[in-house]
């Protein structure tokens, strides 16, 4: 049971910081990146899908992302739900695909943005401390049922704060190199 319970609290520590490196993603940087487009959705034949559904996304160029859609007809519609997605982004076709230029970001932008990636990072972390903190309620709990000895109930609170350390560890590091791919230019 108390190997269920580390099981179980690493499996949601794992879903909170894949959580935030899927939220990070979507924070734009100064590079194209088809990530930055995965939120966003277009109406095809009465139902709402994502760009990677009815198109195809690549990176030719380090600023640019092309939208190769299935059927012509969607480029209008892929390029209105482009510029109502508030991202900042102006994109314009060719007559065959949507071309979406990533304009190079104001200082006053890049701070905003890391002010965000502290938010978001600092999210995950909360979810991660509020696993443990759940973990180890059901340790005690498991304990005073099962009459489990002392040791071993300090001992598998070791273990969650071990689990713990590394999980917002890694966040921290998901922080530091997303900061630093803000700040180039």
């Amino acid at each position: 049971m108390l190997q269920d319970i580390y099981n179980d609290a690493s499996h949601r520590m794992d879903q909170a910081v894949e959580h935030s490196r899927m939220e990070l993603a979507k924070v734009r940087t100064g590079r194209a990146n088809p990530d930055l487009l995965n939120a966003i959705q277009v109406e095809y034949y009465g139902s709402m899908m994502p760009l990677n559904q009815v198109s195809t996304i690549s990176v030719p160029e380090p600023r640019l992302i092309t939208l190769q859609p299935f059927e012509k007809t969607l480029i209008p519609i892929i390029e209105k739900a482009i510029m109502d997605s508030n991202l900042g982004l102006t994109p314009s076709n060719n007559g065959n695909s949507v071309l979406v230029p990533i304009p190079a970001l104001s200082e006053e932008r890049r701070r905003d943005l890391i002010k965000y990636v502290h938010q978001l990072i600092e999210e995950g972390r909360i979810a991660v401390r509020n696993v443990r903190r759940d973990a180890l309620h059901h340790i005690k709990d498991f304990g005073q049922e099962e009459h489990i000895s002392e040791d071993e109930i300090h001992r598998q609170e070791g273990e969650i704060q071990t689990l713990t350390d590394n999980h917002v560890s890694s966040l921290n590091e998901m922080q530091e190199n997303k900061e630093k791919e803000l700040m180039e230019f």
